[in-house]
């Protein structure tokens, strides 16, 4: 349900790009981030300083393609939040000394400190990429392509790289002590 939740306003957005053209589509995606934010306010009374980011970044820059009537402004804003969020990564691990993907995972895993560190600087690369990638789709290619991008391109580049990340961290993750003494125990 949090999936649907998160996705809520980029799957609004394809569907009224697809029906009606980029300018509705742009009205709809602000309007449903802020019915989204709602959502989660009254659900889970507050709402991430992330989501917060993510809707200042839908309403300026969606905002200016509606005022401007110019594409490239939604065009950009993908770009812009991925290079906020790998900047934040990179901000936490530089200035302030905090792994703040450690932060958000740390009370599922366990993973050595060094494994932390490239982990975040992972995550930073990541980000950077995606915002190259998604510069060079809408530069490169017309607009339709670029929303079938938008969602499809870039949901699937994150699940790769979500995979590839679940088998490098496979090799760091600590079981549970009582696991191995139990398995020797049985075939004994």
């Amino acid at each position: 349900m949090k999936l649907l939740i998160d996705f809520f306003p980029i799957i609004l957005f394809f569907a009224a790009f697809k029906v009606w053209d980029i300018y509705t589509a742009t009205a709809v995606a602000i309007g449903a981030t802020v019915v989204q934010l709602a959502y989660m306010r009254v659900r889970h009374g507050r709402i991430e300083p992330m989501q917060w980011l993510s809707l200042g970044v839908i309403v300026v820059f969606g905002g200016a393609t509606l005022l401007a009537h110019s594409e490239t402004f939604i065009k950009w804003k993908p770009t812009v939040l991925y290079w906020l969020m790998g900047g934040a990564l990179v901000v936490g691990q530089v200035l302030l000394r905090k792994n703040f993907i450690r932060s958000l995972m740390g009370a599922q895993v366990s993973l050595p400190d060094p494994v932390w560190t490239r982990l975040n600087w992972g995550w930073s690369g990541f980000f950077l990429v995606m915002g190259v990638i998604n510069l060079w789709v809408a530069y490169t290619f017309d607009t339709d392509t670029w929303v079938n991008f938008k969602l499809f391109g870039s949901l699937g580049l994150m699940v790769v790289f979500i995979i590839a990340q679940a088998f490098y961290l496979s090799r760091f993750i600590q079981e549970d002590e009582a696991t191995p003494a139990t398995a020797k125990d049985a075939q004994s």
